[in-house]
């Protein structure tokens, strides 16, 4: 940058959007000629994809009577990914326990429904497992060993409307949900499972193509940090129907959304009937700590008498739509926030033992 004083300082400023804290203006050595190196710290405010369109560079003239201002285009897009400290940790002290499922293919022989071996009979098997031809083949009673499969496929589904961006306790909702995500997704990969990620609302945002291997799961918290908050209502026929197009074989659908009552979630439930015709469906929600509160309240006069009428209500409505959710053969999971990640593994861990998938 030509035509300031020697020896001036130049200062820079950062224009940010709404996603990141505006950085204080910071002061660089200005040599006419030369390129100004400046360092602006950028604290996110919650996650998503920011854009930085320029910056502005002011230093004084030549005498110091007047100041120059330069604007310099920058268009650079920053995605600012959840924070997955707290994932890996709970991820590596889950991992460390004797899991069901794991990396290794012998983990618990014997259950599961992927073959994995003949073995001699001995007394104490159960008979069931005796194959027969083998046994006639071999001259001796052989049973079959089976293992939990792997390289199953897995949809994290989310449910990116109105609803979803409502907070709870520190976070937004949505925020809770892929939370809970990056930690089914990390110990999912790391079981050997393919994993891929969907959102949705008024329309659908983005589909990507389920991948294995654990080198797969940064790409999937950049996919979740790009996934927004959105003002209009989900419409649930659009994104499962799209869904379900992209998907070729039976698949574990994780649906991470949310319904205030029975009359709101009555599109919801025939949308989702079709979907567990073919797919394993798990309908997670988050449980609201304060409407249960609000409900079981001693009502000391008339407005709390009303309002606990009214949350009761609420949990009735939903308990309702789970009930009908259940007997259409669909998984339902509802967990507070701050148990939503265990819980969502140990629904996980069933199903894969149970083998239902």
């Amino acid at each position: 940058l030509a035509g300031g004083a020697p020896g001036c300082r130049c200062r820079v400023r950062c224009e940010v959007p709404p996603l990141l804290r505006q950085p204080d203006p910071v002061a660089s050595w200005l040599v006419p000629g030369a390129t100004v190196y400046a360092e602006l710290a950028l604290t996110p405010q919650r996650r998503g994809r920011a854009r930085l369109d320029e910056i502005w560079l002011r230093w004084p003239g030549p005498v110091g009577l007047v100041e120059r201002l330069h604007r310099h285009a920058l268009a650079w897009d920053i995605d600012i990914v959840p924070n997955i400290l707290a994932v890996r940790r709970l991820a590596f002290a889950i991992s460390a326990r004797d899991a069901p499922v794991g990396t290794r293919p012998d983990l618990r022989p014997g259950e599961g429904t992927e073959f994995a071996a003949l073995r001699e009979y001995v007394q104490g098997m159960d008979h069931r497992a005796i194959d027969w031809k083998h046994s006639a083949r071999h001259r001796r009673l052989v049973c079959k060993e089976f293992q939990s499969e792997r390289s199953q496929q897995i949809i994290l589904a989310f449910d990116s409307g109105y609803l979803m961006g409502d907070p709870m306790g520190s976070m937004p909702r949505l925020d809770h949900a892929i939370s809970a995500a990056l930690l089914m997704a990390y110990l999912s990969l790391r079981a050997g499972d393919r994993v891929g990620t969907f959102s949705f609302d008024s329309t659908v945002r983005h589909y990507t193509r389920p991948a294995a291997g654990i080198h797969a799961f940064a790409g999937i918290q950049r996919d979740l940090a790009r996934v927004d908050y959105h003002a209009g209502e989900t419409n649930f026929t659009l994104g499962l129907t799209t869904l379900q197009g992209h998907l070729a074989r039976r698949s574990l659908v994780i649906i991470m959304t949310d319904f205030v009552d029975s009359v709101m979630a009555e599109l919801m439930l025939q949308t989702l009937q079709r979907l567990a015709n073919r797919h394993l469906v798990l309908f997670v929600t988050l449980r609201n700590p304060n409407l249960a509160a609000t409900a079981e309240a001693a009502p000391t006069d008339v407005e709390t008498l009303s309002q606990s009428v009214v949350a009761e209500a609420f949990l009735r409505d939903r308990q309702i739509v789970f009930e009908r959710l259940r007997r259409q053969g669909i998984l339902c999971l509802e967990a507070s926030p701050d148990r939503m990640g265990i819980a969502l593994i140990n629904q996980y861990l069933a199903i894969k033992d149970r083998g239902q998938i």
